[in-house]
């Protein structure tokens, strides 16, 4: 299986509900460090797995939504802790919808898993990780 990564970053606010959450209950700042991975069995017509460049690019732009923003403002999270693992999925399904809508291009079709890692530190980060 062959595989292409690329990274970027985002900022956010949040706070979390739940005992569990201890200090991480108040509001408090993250910056992440975003790795998408994808995965192909064979290289494309090209001879790469996917467009760095194109990846790179959609993957600035999912984040985009994210960066500087307070999540407990957004109605998309109402009720949710936006923990490192909650949004790892919430990028990785926003990264599945621009690859469905060719953003990677028509090529991009064959991939058949990606990963979203966020690291939050260098000593944690969580991942979301599925097949396309």
């Amino acid at each position: 299986m062959f595989s292409v990564r690329v990274r970027d970053h985002f900022m956010i606010a949040h706070s979390f509900q739940g005992a569990v959450f201890g200090p991480a209950q108040a509001m408090h700042g993250a910056t992440y460090v975003v790795d998408a991975e994808f995965w192909r069995p064979e290289l494309d017509s090209d001879g790469i797995v996917v467009d760095i460049g194109r990846a790179c690019e959609t993957l600035k732009a999912t984040l985009s939504a994210l960066n500087f923003k307070n999540l407990d403002e957004e109605s998309e999270f109402a009720g949710k802790n936006t923990t490192t693992e909650f949004l790892a999925k919430v990028i990785f399904d926003k990264m599945k919808a621009q690859i469905v809508a060719g953003a990677l291009g028509a090529e991009a079709s064959g991939l058949t898993r990606m990963k979203i890692s966020l690291n939050e530190s260098h000593i944690a980060s969580a991942a979301y990780e599925a097949d396309l």
